[in-house]
């Protein structure tokens, strides 16, 4: 069984390169060391490599800044808070919570994005796509009444009083005078290099296999490969047109979808951001990597277990005005999964899960 797989697979996916990781040379920065991106076997065959803005070159020396400061609560108005009280490393930088409360005990009526593979995540950020660049994304959090609640003339005035975040900058940018852009432009030279992609499946597509990762065995590479089955069949689960498929390692058409949650939308989504009613109920398709470790999940964090997810798609379509037409089984409430295909799949979307990404230490909070 297990030969005849490694033939199915090593029909579907094209031979791979031998080494393991693709490196980017960078431009040199002065006083600084470019950083050269290592990515991981799938991404580095499909993918092109993270384009750095002309503007914010990324340097070993400005991630670790970037993590400095996405970890350091003196960015929000009461001193409790960081980047990092949301986005939790051991989370797949999500939330836990179904809605992250800020330093005033407000409730946002969405769940935290997960970060990682930001670098390809075009088409704008967020659920809504409001952000149309990782800068313009870490920006926002700060000011944010219901999440940290500074202005950035404080919260600059409180990091230009560290002695030794003023060498850090004068290092990175060339001047000890910090400023809002900077800040920005630190944490997002941190969060580009939160890459993921070294998951058990990922180790099956390569054709290594997956046997012997942490909590894996060869029947759960098979459940895993049979759910990627249904994922893959039009007639079965049909995830692939949102979700992506083995050619396309980051599981996300990076598009915005009205995937039947609710009859009557009341959070318009991306239709609040571009005006257009067309749009109202959409959101960003999220990847399926990590959802080991992203509960809860769906835009508002409504559902708390990956077979309720499942089950929606299955039973609890819902239809309304700007449904996408990808959603075709909502006649029927989905697409109509018995337990064990459902079994299956479910295997599958936890088989994407990268525990080396959760567990990187340069990822973690350095204080």
């Amino acid at each position: 069984m297990r030969n005849r797989i490694k033939y199915i697979i090593g029909g579907f996916i094209i031979a791979l390169t031998l080494n393991s990781c693709r490196k980017d040379e960078k431009p040199t920065v002065v006083g600084t060391t470019p950083y050269v991106y290592e990515y991981p076997q799938l991404i580095g065959q499909y993918l092109p490599p993270i384009e750095d803005p002309n503007d914010n070159l990324i340097t070993e020396e400005g991630i670790e800044l970037g993590r400095k400061l996405f970890f350091d609560v003196r960015l929000s108005g009461d001193n409790t808070q960081s980047c990092g009280s949301c986005h939790h490393p051991s989370a797949a930088f999500s939330d836990t919570s179904q809605y992250s409360l800020g330093i005033d005990g407000l409730e946002g009526s969405r769940n935290a994005m997960p970060l990682f593979n930001l670098g390809w995540m075009k088409n704008g950020l967020f659920w809504d796509g409001r952000s149309n660049s990782i800068e313009a994304q870490a920006f926002k959090p700060v000011t944010d009444p219901v999440e940290m609640h500074e202005t950035w003339p404080n919260a600059v005035s409180e990091i230009q009083e560290d002695s030794q975040y003023q060498l850090l900058f004068e290092q990175v940018f060339g001047s000890g005078e910090i400023d809002s852009v900077m800040i920005s432009n630190a944490i997002s030279q941190f969060e580009r290099t939160l890459i993921s992609g070294d998951s058990p499946f990922d180790k099956f597509l390569a054709a290594n296999f997956a046997t012997g990762s942490s909590g894996w065995n060869e029947a759960n590479e098979l459940l895993a490969y049979q759910g990627f089955a249904i994922f893959m069949d039009e007639e079965k689960g049909d995830c692939f047109h949102c979700h992506g498929d083995a050619f396309n390692p980051l599981w996300t058409d990076n598009i915005y979808h009205n995937n039947g949650l609710d009859a009557v939308i009341t959070d318009k989504g991306l239709g609040n951001v571009t005006g257009n009613p067309i749009d109202d109920g959409k959101f960003k398709t999220p990847s399926i990597r990590n959802l080991a470790f992203t509960a809860p999940y769906m835009h508002d964090g409504r559902f708390n277990t990956l077979n309720e997810v499942i089950m929606h798609y299955s039973t609890g379509l819902q239809n309304s005005p700007t449904i996408d037409p990808l959603m075709k089984d909502v006649g029927d409430g989905g697409v109509q999964l018995n337990p064990s295909e459902m079994a299956a799949l479910k295997m599958f979307l936890l088989s994407l899960s990268d525990s080396s990404f959760v567990q990187n230490p340069d990822f973690t909070d350095p204080w």
